[in-house]
């Protein structure tokens, strides 16, 4: 039997047992609360879905962007236990969340743990993303002098300058118009009116999203994430776990889970596009595809990384929902709502439901975990089956993810009753 082959063997099925999160919020706000008071929420939460206490944990994956170190031990401690299990903090700027749910699936999926809990919070300074180490080599310097000998760099903040060239770049090279930008920060607001977590649940006109504060070039306010205090949580366990705890009723499987970093090509080939993680995200699609067996028309719920309108367009592209310079069409033919191929980011996505970036990835996680179960209420996407998840993070990491429900009879049973 070669090595591939019996490591095949070994790989345990991954379930998602139970999920959590607080409503995101507008950082420094007056009574705005503290990291271990949302991790708190968000964990007890993820464990009264699971029906399990924290004695039943023996691993925890904390992630957190913006903090001191071991500021996982002090939100675990102060909500949930001291039990002394190992906890892991991990930062992966905005795909940190993802990356916590990434280690904690390998631990589960090694035969390392039978239940991990996957956890991530934020507490943010109001205005855009700043560096908090100034005195030393900015992770992301290589990405910036992409930007810089193609379209030069401004006193704007830096994201919306990065994700901003990129979609310049779509429209130079496939004709693709500001109001296909602008449609999808219209509909992930609509979007979001149904949802209670969200940060923002207003709904607004095209107009107004194409005429509201510019924040830079095409980008629009209302096409851009706010900053966020917020934290979700997810708990990982093995089939062994879940038979033993009769959690097969809404237990949702991992399918496949790759995440994949910068490549040659986000530095080599003078692309904005590039530069901001396509290659990164179409890889880690490509190898779930391959692993999972299944296609993007199998796919009916989508939550992914819409940071900015310009970066959910170009994933469309990235995940194989329509081929490269193809997006504005796939926005043109509703193809990203209620009623066309797929629904994309019914939570309301970054844009409106907010981007505590720690917590981001696992509150993606919790959607579709939601949607799946078929408990999403208002935003519920009908006869979802099949859903994908992809966060990304600029330095670079994405992350994509298929779930479906893992034990489909029992779920049916269930709601049957």
């Amino acid at each position: 039997m070669s090595l591939s082959a019996s490591q095949s063997l070994l790989r345990n099925r991954v379930f998602v047992v139970g999920v959590g999160m607080t409503k995101f919020t507008k950082p420094g706000v007056e009574n705005a609360r503290d990291y271990p008071d949302l991790a708190k929420e968000a964990g007890q939460k993820a464990l009264a879905d699971a029906q399990i206490p924290y004695s039943a944990v023996e691993q925890a994956c904390i992630g957190y962007v913006y903090g001191d170190s071991t500021s996982g031990q002090r939100a675990i401690y102060h909500g949930l236990g001291l039990t002394g299990i190992p906890i892991i903090n991990v930062n992966n700027n905005c795909s940190t969340g993802s990356t916590a749910l990434f280690v904690a699936r390998q631990l589960v999926q090694g035969g390392l743990a039978d239940c991990v809990l996957a956890l991530g919070f934020e507490k943010m300074e109001k205005g855009p993303l700043a560096l908090s180490t100034p005195n030393r080599a900015n992770p992301v310097d290589k990405h910036l002098q992409v930007l810089i000998n193609k379209y030069g760099l401004s006193a704007h903040p830096i994201a919306p300058q990065m994700f901003g060239g990129a979609g310049k770049e779509h429209m130079e090279k496939y004709g693709t118009t500001l109001e296909h930008f602008a449609k999808i920060g219209w509909k992930n607001h609509k979007h979001s009116v149904n949802n209670p977590y969200s940060q923002f649940q207003k709904e607004y006109s095209l107009d107004e999203v194409m005429t509201s504060r510019k924040i830079f070039d095409f980008l629009t306010v209302l096409q851009c994430c706010p900053t966020s205090d917020g934290a979700a949580a997810a708990i990982l366990a093995s089939e062994a776990f879940v038979q033993k705890h009769d959690l097969k009723s809404k237990a949702v499987e991992i399918l496949a889970q790759e995440m994949v970093t910068d490549m040659p090509s986000s530095f080599e080939e003078k692309s904005i596009i590039k530069m901001v993680g396509f290659d990164m995200s179409k890889e880690a699609a490509r190898k779930c595809y391959e692993k999972s067996g299944l296609r993007p028309s199998d796919i009916d719920v989508i939550e992914l990384h819409d940071c900015f309108s310009s970066n959910e367009l170009i994933t469309y592209e990235a995940l194989g929902l329509c081929p490269e310079g193809q997006g504005g069409k796939l926005v043109e033919r509703g193809d990203n709502t209620y009623g066309g191929k797929w629904v994309i980011n019914p939570s309301g996505g970054l844009i409106s439901k907010g981007h505590p970036l720690g917590a981001t990835g696992l509150a993606q996680c919790a959607e579709l975990c939601w949607q799946l179960r078929g408990e999403a209420g208002k935003r519920q996407v009908p006869g979802a089956k099949v859903a994908l998840q992809h966060n990304l993070g600029l330095g670079g990491a994405a992350v994509v993810t298929l779930y479906k429900m893992g034990f489909p009879e029992a779920a049916r049973k269930e709601s049957s009753l």
